[in-house]
């Protein structure tokens, strides 16, 4: 296990005045931590993962392994095991030889190096399976044959370059499960990429949110879904209400807002919020976390229902409010939605106090 620090690490192509693919990023990653690079295509969430694996050099700022500098180190020399979205698998070559591909570049003796491709092919649960050809082995189990390859030479640091993005739906949600389960027993520190909230909230320790090059937020699954730091985030981060409410009282970590028809509700705030009496606040309320009442509650909001969703689990409304004069679409997310609730009829929207959080612009 190693730790990871990239201080202050941008990088520009082409041009010197080109706008910069990853601008001034500064992260640890602990020792043993699986740690998500999470954000939209083009946010520049591969482009650090390929800094940190050594196929980039950093235009400026500086990365650490364990406290040595490997910024222009090699990626032979950076002891790091890459999964690619693609796999990259060799298809003339058997499983079991994909396996022991890196060993082969090492030079670990043959004995040697058939022991621990069968360990890593059990860790991977693809026993017996060495013998077989790539083509004969489905999305999931090549995606697996790639992440043996990449633990068979015992890394200190595993890269995963969105490698989920090919399978389908049930089976991401079984890999990613697998990918975690080897992950935590090996203890090997590992950064992952993905696009796919779900799966960032699901598999990591810790994320950082990232926009336009730049690091939103670092924090915890539960930190960034229920404490964004800011509108991009909450949005990103699953469905969120991003209302802009405002401000009858504020303190250093709540501020008390004022909903459509009078009614006043305390939310969250992060330190230094910098709010007073008479601005606006935009606050974050999760479409679960909405209750549906009569349109006559005076605790609550009122609106007209524009559309429903059935998902199964849940049901979705969209509710069209009126907010300071101006008509806003607002989600709910409900398992109890009553059945008698259909398109056009009016209902109140009950805001739960303690889910509500102030985010910056």
């Amino acid at each position: 296990m190693i730790d990871v620090e990239l201080e202050s690490v941008s990088k520009r192509f082409a041009r010197s005045d080109a706008a910069a693919a990853v601008d001034d990023v500064t992260l640890t990653i602990g020792a043993g931590e699986f740690f998500t690079l999470l954000g939209p295509s083009g946010c520049g969430k591969t482009t650090t993962l390929r800094m940190v694996a050594g196929f980039y050099f950093p235009s400026e700022g500086h990365i650490r392994f364990g406290g040595q500098d490997v910024t222009r180190l090699a990626p032979n020399k950076r002891d790091t095991g890459m999964v690619f979205q693609n796999y990259a698998l060799f298809p003339h070559l058997t499983v079991a030889q994909n396996v022991a591909y890196g060993l082969k570049v090492r030079r670990v003796g043959r004995a040697e190096a058939a022991r621990r491709v069968a360990e890593a092919l059990a860790e991977v649960h693809l026993d017996g399976y060495g013998a077989r050809r790539i083509d004969e082995l489905s999305g999931g189990q090549q995606q697996r044959v790639a992440l043996a390859r990449a633990l068979v030479i015992r890394p200190r640091m595993l890269l995963l370059d969105e490698p989920l993005s090919n399978l389908d739906a049930k089976l991401r949600e079984e890999t990613r499960t697998e990918i975690r389960r080897i992950q935590r027993e090996s203890g090997t520190t590992s950064i992952y990429v993905t696009h796919d909230q779900a799966e960032a909230m699901a598999m990591s320790d810790r994320i950082a949110v990232m926009r336009s090059g730049r690091v939103q937020q670092v924090g915890s699954p539960r930190e960034v879904y229920h404490q964004p730091a800011n509108e991009f985030v909450a949005r990103f981060i699953g469905r969120s209400n991003v209302l802009s409410l405002p401000v009858a009282a504020a303190e250093a970590t709540r501020v008390e807002v004022v909903l459509p028809g009078g009614a006043r509700v305390w939310s969250g705030a992060p330190d230094g919020h910098g709010l007073g009496t008479g601005d606006t606040a935009l606050v974050s309320a999760r479409p679960e976390y909405i209750a549906v009442t009569g349109p006559t509650d005076p605790g609550a909001i009122g609106g007209r229902v524009t559309a429903i969703e059935f998902t199964g689990m849940t049901t979705h409304l969209t509710v069209q409010v009126d907010i300071g004069g101006t008509d806003t679409e607002v989600t709910v997310a409900t398992v109890d939605a009553p059945e008698r609730v259909g398109i056009g009829d009016r209902i109140g929207l009950r805001l739960s106090a303690d889910r509500l959080w102030v985010v910056r612009p």
